[in-house]
């Protein structure tokens, strides 16, 4: 995410994507050997994408994500597995992760014991991905597009939603799905079922028949962990401002979920602002532990009888552009706090050792 003009600009970019009907017709491969083969990983034999494969566009594609994806497993994801593993062992079952368009993939590695992952952004949902209705002389074009709109958050950790924006209209293959399909195969999921939903004012999940003639703005995706565990991921494309959320039934479904964690980072300061109030409002009273950088609450919203808040890293001043988000309060915190250090990046200090994080605790 990225200021707030950048998110009213996208309120109106995004009003504008659409395409005919929600599900006309299921694709013919099914989501978990389409997710596999976006990704650049072999689909199952007997997968209609198997004959694909064999063509010099996807093995180029295939060796490009081999090569990504080892070294950001070395630089990152590796790392934030053992921050976890020492730092955030007591997690709840349900994430709430606002503001995160499709990014699963640190969603996966901070916490990869839950079960129930609600993810939100003002990132379209797009349609359910179907590589065989696009025409093989296309489909280098358009593993190209996926290829782009991955390559900020393999550098840098996050997205920016303008440029999540731009790329994620082009091609055959837009919105969120398929970059949510490849984080899910590259983290080892298998997926089961892709359904797009229609959040109802009430908190309450319809499912979309193709029928319907409206844009989806949700979807629910079922699938299974490394371990076979079952899990579910709900991905909305909704406005977190107040007028927004009090009108569309989020926060409702949310609260349906019960107690949970949640999980903030690059998220441009906007749970400063009172117009974001009701949604940090929600995360605090409905998160048993919050794991944030610097852009989640400010600290002088988590009173000290009420959660225990344990930095790492390091924290300095905001980046040029959000200037104004200066906390004293962090830097007292981490002063006191005598701050573990970690060996990733995260949020827009992307650069080794200028990364920070807060884990709230509630008491």
């Amino acid at each position: 995410m990225r200021r707030l003009g950048s998110i009213l600009f996208l309120l109106a970019a995004f009003a504008a994507f659409s395409f005919s009907g929600a599900a006309v017709a299921q694709p013919a491969a099914s989501p978990d050997d389409t997710a596999r083969y976006l990704a650049g990983m072999q689909p199952s034999a007997g997968s209609p994408l198997a004959s694909l494969t064999s063509s010099p566009a996807w093995q180029s594609h295939a060796k490009f994500f081999d090569a990504e994806w080892a070294k950001l497993e070395k630089r990152q994801l590796e790392k934030v597995r053992d921050f976890r593993k020492t730092y955030l062992t007591e997690q709840e079952k349900t994430l709430f992760y606002f503001f995160s368009g499709p990014d699963f993939l640190y969603a996966d590695a901070f916490f990869p014991n839950a079960t129930t992952y609600v993810m939100a952004g003002l990132e379209p949902v797009g349609p359910i991905p179907d590589v065989t209705a696009i025409k093989p002389a296309n489909l280098p074009q358009n593993l190209g597009y996926l290829k782009t709109s991955l390559q900020h958050i393999m550098g840098f950790s996050y997205f920016i939603t303008l440029d999540m924006g731009k790329h994620l209209a082009q091609g055959q293959l837009p919105g969120t799905l398929p970059v949510l399909y490849v984080f899910m195969a590259r983290a080892g999921m298998t997926l089961k079922t892709v359904q797009h939903v229609r959040l109802e004012s009430d908190g309450k999940l319809v499912e979309l028949t193709g029928s319907e003639k409206e844009k989806p703005r949700a979807v629910k995706i079922t699938f299974t962990g490394k371990d076979g565990a079952a899990k579910t991921l709900y991905y909305f494309s909704t406005d977190l401002a107040n007028k927004g959320v009090e009108a569309s039934g989020f926060l409702k479904f949310c609260a349906s979920l019960g107690q949970g964690d949640a999980f903030l980072k690059s998220a441009s300061y906007l749970l400063h602002e009172k117009i974001f109030t009701s949604a940090r409002e929600f995360l605090q009273s409905n998160s048993k532990h919050i794991l944030q950088d610097d852009t989640g609450p400010p600290l002088s919203t988590y009173p000290d009888d009420k959660w225990t808040l344990k930095p790492f890293g390091k924290y300095t001043r905001p980046i040029a552009q959000f200037s104004g988000k200066y906390q004293k309060q962090m830097t007292t915190l981490f002063d006191k706090g005598n701050p573990p250090p970690f060996d990733f990046s995260v949020g827009y200090r992307w650069r080794p050792g200028q990364s920070n994080l807060v884990w709230a605790t509630k008491k």
